[in-house]
């Protein structure tokens, strides 16, 4: 052996290690290491959506010379500016995800004024939240959370004032207005329901939303403010109702099968009045589309307050055209507060469930209304 191949006494296993790191070499470098040409998954690229642009809505509703006329705006989003404002700048002092901020590009980020405008449109449209890209250079992600917040936002900061439980002074009002219109003594309202679908409702859930009509109202802190029909005096005023409810003091159903022409005239006196819940469950269906479309958030405690929330926007609204019955005075009480299990509570629920006081409120409104009638053709 050469002085190689003493120092190398295994050169032929040599040769073939080399030979074979070098095709594995090969192998991972133009085989693992290169892209397939064909992914199975591709990462979307990054949308420009130009916020810069969106920014345009000042121009176009809010600017001394805006594009759109205040007649447009209302038709567009279901209120006038005033009031649309007075929510935005609450919302805007209120919570921080309406204030407008910097991400951490120095990326200036939505104004309170698009997150509303976002919000309101989407409620007012009842459309995906995908709807609101093309004009606000908003994503579907935003535009949901924008509804979602402000939602809460509203029922949070105006619920105190329009979506309050009725004063003594409220009631009052209540009665002389009612009574003006309906010649109904004593009656505070209508009452009804209206169906929300539930697109996502769990499976375990579907009987139990399937109703247009849940439960019983509650007897919590029940408010008495006397008036007198027909002779007699009552604690409590008293809504109007269908045969559904049950046969409290506070409900006033018309008779089931009326005979007597008294009895026929007051049935349809009564339905005439009830209407009005109905006309506004219209009403607030056609201004909100969002609740007559299937409901899409997964939470219960979402859709409540996208629900209430359309309802103070719309009290809001009635209140903007001076077409509220009931004023509100911040420093008014707004009940007067019971512990439960007192003596005087018990008396107040007792009292609302004597069937025997419901049919005598029937019967004396029925004789009340049909004064002067008895010679109308039936």
């Amino acid at each position: 052996m050469d002085e190689f191949d003493q120092a190398h006494p295994y050169n032929d296993d040599n040769d073939e290690d080399d030979l074979f790191v070098s095709m594995m070499y090969q192998y991972y470098t133009g085989s693992l290491v290169q892209p397939d040409p064909a992914p199975l998954l591709t990462r979307r690229a990054a949308l420009n959506r130009d916020r810069e642009e969106g920014h345009r809505l000042v121009n176009d509703y809010f600017a001394e010379n805006c594009v759109y006329q205040p007649s447009d705006f209302k038709r567009r989003f279901r209120l006038r500016k005033n009031v649309f404002e007075r929510i935005a700048n609450a919302m805007e002092a209120k919570y921080e995800f309406f204030q407008m901020r910097y991400d951490a590009r120095g990326k200036r980020g939505f104004t309170g004024l698009q997150k509303c405008v976002a919000a309101i449109k989407l409620m007012a449209m009842g459309e995906s939240p995908d709807s609101i890209d093309d004009y606000m250079r908003m994503s579907g992600r935003t535009a949901r959370e924008s509804l979602y917040l402000l939602a809460r936002g509203v029922v949070e900061t105006f619920g105190d004032q329009y979506l309050r439980k009725p004063s003594l002074h409220d009631m009052q009002q209540l009665y002389a207005a009612h009574e003006e219109r309906h010649g109904f003594p004593g009656m505070l309202g209508s009452i009804d329901c209206t169906h929300w679908k539930w697109r996502n409702c769990p499976v375990a859930w579907k009987g139990q939303y399937s109703s247009d009509h849940h439960g019983a109202p509650s007897l919590e802190k029940p408010r008495m403010l006397l008036f007198t029909v027909n002779g007699n005096e009552y604690k409590f005023g008293y809504y109007l109702t269908d045969g559904i409810y049950p046969q409290y003091s506070t409900f006033v159903k018309a008779f089931r099968h009326p005979i007597d022409p008294r009895d026929k005239y007051f049935k349809r006196r009564q339905e005439g009045a009830r209407k009005d819940v109905e006309r506004a469950f219209g009403v607030l269906k056609s201004k909100w589309h969002i609740v007559e479309h299937a409901a899409i958030p997964y939470e219960l405690d979402t859709l409540r307050y996208i629900m209430y929330a359309c309802i103070i926007m719309h009290n809001m609204v009635v209140e903007d055209k001076g077409r509220n019955i009931a004023t509100y005075s911040p420093t008014e009480p707004r009940h007067v507060q019971f512990q439960p299990g007192t003596s005087e509570y018990l008396h107040r629920v007792v009292d609302i469930q004597d069937q025997r006081k419901h049919k005598q409120l029937r019967e004396d409104l029925a004789d009340y209304i049909y004064v002067g009638h008895e010679d109308e053709d039936e």
